[in-house]
């Protein structure tokens, strides 16, 4: 039997190669030094560049193609199972197992070992101190005022088309770039998704698609949310593989550009963060701090809350849980014990700004 025989050693080939892969995984040091600021920036680039020169998301089409070529075996394997030969028990297990050892194995080499590498607070020497729940109010406050100014600097927000996300995220960027080679961004690509519709009744703002090396941005969001969201997918792109680290790195980026509407963006949805942490925390301190805020930022929450009524439930209830009515949070176990990473990389970067605010009242 060539074909078993021929199939088992292609199976070992790349189980084996599975396993490295897997393994290197274990010593982050490595995966940060040989891949996530090695190789990883080479093929990352590549695939952008690749990309770019589609108007289209290609990510998507792949996905597509992938799970068409799935469904298509299976109905195939349905068809022709009572004809199936005693060998194939054996080559059709085998074909499977190799076509999902090669996904695993393309997947983490064009993007999937950066969950591996050490987290980019450390990179960018931000500290983990918790705060107590007097400080996250008093970080709740310190944004709530941020973000009022903020808006009321703002003009009327741009209708952004992706090309200009695209040109002003990048902008954004090298800006950073300057003071921190983390930030560095070649061959920009970032893109619309082919079904905005469906995206946003997934409950979907962006996504990255490895495959092709796009970010992919939900065109349906409401306009102001829009410059934040293309930054964190960037910070995708750029091999940052958790949420609260592409948050961080959306929020520095966007934050420190020169355009206020990239400002605001940034610093409207880290207050959103930190107000469902004080909810969950100190309602009453919620309730005053909800007081503070402009209505034209109120009314931000509301315009983006429904948004998500119309798309998405889930979504609309979180919304809703972190800025208008109290709800009772589900799935929120240690209560007051519980941590969102960005709410305490924000305390640890604005902290003495903040306790010097705190002085001078």
């Amino acid at each position: 039997m060539p074909s078993i025989k021929k199939n088992l050693i292609k199976a070992a080939a790349i189980l084996v190669i599975a396993l490295i892969i897997y393994i290197f995984g274990f010593f982050p040091t490595l995966v940060q030094k040989y891949y996530s600021t090695g190789f990883y920036l080479y093929i990352s680039s590549i695939l952008r560049f690749i990309s770019s020169i589609f108007p289209f998301a290609i990510g998507d089409i792949i996905y597509a193609l992938l799970i068409g070529f799935v469904l298509y075996k299976i109905v195939r394997f349905y068809k022709q199972r009572k004809s199936l030969k005693r060998q194939d028990r054996i080559l059709v297990p085998l074909q499977v197992l190799n076509f999902f050892l090669l996904l695993y194995i393309i997947f983490k080499t064009v993007w999937g070992l950066n969950y591996s590498r050490p987290s980019i607070s450390e990179e960018l020497g931000i500290g983990n101190e918790k705060y107590n729940v007097k400080e996250l109010v008093v970080l709740g406050d310190y944004f709530i005022q941020k973000t009022n100014n903020l808006k009321l600097k703002q003009g009327k927000i741009p209708a952004y088309t992706i090309k200009e996300l695209e040109s002003k995220s990048a902008e954004a960027y090298l800006l950073m770039s300057r003071k921190n080679k983390l930030f560095q961004y070649q061959n920009p690509c970032l893109k619309s998704v082919l079904n905005s519709w469906l995206i946003s009744k997934i409950g979907i703002e962006g996504y990255y698609a490895p495959l092709s090396g796009e970010a992919n941005m939900n065109m349906n969001l409401p306009d102001f949310v829009k410059p934040y969201v293309s930054c964190h997918e960037i910070g995708h792109q750029l091999g940052i593989a958790y949420e609260d680290e592409a948050n961080l790195l959306g929020y520095l980026t966007a934050s420190n550009s020169i355009d206020v509407n990239y400002q605001y963006s940034a610093n409207y949805e880290m207050l959103r963060y930190i107000l469902f942490e004080i909810r969950m925390k100190s309602p009453d301190d919620y309730k005053l701090l909800y007081l503070k805020l402009l209505p034209q930022v109120l009314a931000d929450f509301r315009t983006e809350k429904e948004f998500w009524r119309k798309y998405n439930g889930d979504m609309f209830g979180y919304m809703d849980a972190a800025f208008d009515s109290f709800l009772k949070l589900n799935n929120q176990k240690k209560g007051i014990d519980s941590y969102q990473d960005i709410v305490i990389w924000l305390w640890n970067i604005h902290k003495s700004e903040v306790r010097k605010t705190e002085v001078r009242r």
